[in-house]
């Protein structure tokens, strides 16, 4: 079976004008590391080796010199959204680079990041569901700013979804849709299908409501003490730097870090971690050195 992921870092990032008037959101920091590091770790902790970045044009070689030579175990591709036209155009732009449609595909936005116990497994359930639809969901306060889910029990794993709406006034669940999506190989027939939206793009949840037309869009709802950052604010951004910090000092673990999964995953050598590592003189650097050394439990 053959796995794609694909992260969309494309967008004008507008919400954080004038901080990206000059460098997309997704180079910004979260707390140690660039935005991007974390769904790209999502990724690779769903054991995904070949992944697609979709960025702007304009932010295509930023891209690329900040992951040259990363060696981080993974196949990494990178290709442009020459405008945004919607987050279901990522399909559309990953078949036309590839050539060819993925068996299972994995779809997060690049400025979403995910966190807790138990998402690894959840993950791999998801890459493994197969034909299903998969989308994540998490509990909110404020379920109107976003994709809203309802659901019903349908097995140890999953919810299968009755309804979803777009920022509904009158929500019917707590649940929100998160930026994180799985689906089977007829993912990019159906957004090939998709009409634009009346903002002019291809919609998401369009494309979810015709897995949930034929009873196939599942959800997975992250589990109790797991953290969910849609990182689209300068305040959503502190957050989730703050979370970060207080984790990794308070544990002594990294959060985020594509090195350290990607050896944990067995893809990427010592020599490969150490050359990395002794780049970065700082306590990002001095972790990986002593995972290495000493090994981190």
């Amino acid at each position: 079976m053959r796995k794609v992921g694909i992260i969309l870092a494309g967008g004008r990032s507008s919400r954080l004008y004038p901080t990206t008037l000059g460098v997309t959101k997704q180079l910004l920091p979260i707390y140690d590391k660039p935005l991007i590091y974390y769904p790209l770790s999502t990724l690779m902790l769903a054991k995904i080796q070949e992944v697609l970045i979709i960025t702007a044009p304009s932010e295509l070689d930023i891209f690329q010199r900040l992951f040259h030579n990363h060696n981080l175990g993974i196949n990494l591709n990178f290709t442009t959204q020459s405008e945004p036209k919607g987050i279901a155009e990522a399909l559309l732009i990953a078949e036309f680079f590839y050539g060819q449609r993925a068996d299972r595909t994995c779809l997060i936005l690049g400025d979403n990041f995910f966190y807790g116990a138990g998402l690894s497994q959840q993950l791999w359930k998801a890459v493994a569901a197969k034909d299903k639809a998969v989308v994540f969901a998490s509990k909110v306060r404020d379920p109107e700013r976003f994709g809203v889910v309802e659901m019903k029990p349908f097995d140890n794993y999953f919810h299968q979804a009755t309804s979803i709406e777009e920022k509904p006034k009158k929500p019917k669940s707590n649940y929100a849709a998160t930026g994180l999506y799985f689906y089977p190989s007829s993912a990019y027939e159906y957004a090939s299908k998709l009409e634009p939206s009346p903002r002019g793009e291809l919609e998401i949840t369009d494309l979810n409501k015709m897995y949930l037309d034929q009873n196939n869009l599942f959800v997975n709802k992250l589990q109790r003490g797991s953290a969910w950052f849609d990182t689209g604010t300068a305040n959503s951004m502190l957050e989730a730097s703050h979370f970060v910090q207080t984790v990794q000092h308070q544990q002594d673990i990294l959060v985020g870090s594509p090195h350290e999964i990607g050896y944990n995953n067995g893809w990427m050598e010592k020599e490969d971690v150490m050359h990395f590592a002794n780049k970065c003189k700082n306590d990002y650097g001095k972790y990986l050195k002593e995972m290495i050394n000493h090994g981190h439990e």
